[in-house]
């Protein structure tokens, strides 16, 4: 009679399927389900979603993906993707407890980023084109564990357009903004990390002197509703000597715009006009 009603218990249990892993303490079973998500976004020049395993932006690679797993405000599980080579690179895969769940996604091409899970937030040296989505699943048994989730550009690009020729000699442009985010709430998508006159300083190559229209750009991250700024242009040659400079008062900038101005560096050629065009989204240009 013990064996019969022993076993009689064991065919009552609920059988797990192979698609469900399962964890045990030795009290619990806790049921999961393993989801891939392919990420999605203004990942290609084209605006055309990726297929292969990488990601593009405005042409150029992005280097890494964060993915970040909340149930209840409490951290369960974190993945970081930085080999962009790899064939799963844009559609990593996490196995999910039965529950709700928000999942922080991030994706990135930043220079040396660094993570900190205690302040939820990712702060890279150099910012860069970097995009951003929270993602809410609550995974029961008939979950479908294949998911595309749509990823938000957190990032404002600053491009700054010198007319005159550079001259022979010149070593360095140093764009300095008043204010500067370096860092991303990955649980808000808010940017933090502000820095105060932070020089970005690009080196210019020989073969460049006398070239007009030179652009260059730097990203800050950036939150939707729009901020301004003052922002320094400095020209140097190799002694570190000033050949010319430029400031433009209260430029305005937002997440997923450019904001473009153009005049003379080493004249004092131009005008202080802004208007309006379309890169990203709607984009300011102007002149100093």
């Amino acid at each position: 009679m013990a064996l019969a009603v022993a076993t009689l218990t064991a065919c009552e249990k609920e059988i797990i399927t192979e698609e469900d892993a399962t964890v045990s303490d030795g009290s619990a079973i806790e049921k999961t389900k393993k989801f891939t998500f392919t990420l999605k976004g203004d990942f290609s020049n084209d605006w055309k979603p990726v297929t292969r395993g990488y990601l593009e932006a405005d042409g150029r690679d992005l280097t890494d993906v964060w993915v970040l797993d909340y149930v209840d405000g409490v951290l369960q599980q974190q993945l970081h993707q930085d080999d962009n080579t790899s064939e799963d690179f844009g559609r990593p895969s996490l196995s999910l407890s039965y529950g709700t769940h928000h999942v922080y996604f991030v994706a990135s091409r930043g220079i040396n980023p660094t993570i900190s899970t205690a302040e939820k937030v990712i702060t890279w040296e150099k910012p860069s084109d970097t995009f951003w989505a929270d993602y809410s699943v609550t995974v029961v048994n008939s979950s479908n564990g294949n998911r595309a989730v749509t990823l938000d550009r957190v990032v404002t690009k600053f491009k700054a357009i010198v007319n005159d020729a550079l001259p022979v000699g010149i070593s360095s442009i140093s764009i300095i903004p008043a204010t500067w985010y370096y860092a991303l709430n990955y649980q808000t998508g808010e940017a933090t990390g502000a820095i105060s006159n932070q020089p970005t300083v690009i080196s210019i190559p020989q073969s460049y002197e006398g070239r007009t229209e030179v652009n260059f750009t730097i990203h800050s991250l950036s939150n939707i509703t729009e901020w301004n700024t003052d922002i320094s242009i400095v020209a140097k040659d190799g002694d570190q000597t000033v050949l010319g400079t430029a400031t433009i008062a209260d430029v305005p900038l937002k997440a997923g715009r450019v904001t473009e101005y153009s005049g003379s560096l080493f004249s004092s050629a131009g005008s202080t006009t802004i208007s309006l065009n379309d890169t990203w989204a709607t984009s300011v240009t102007g002149t100093w």
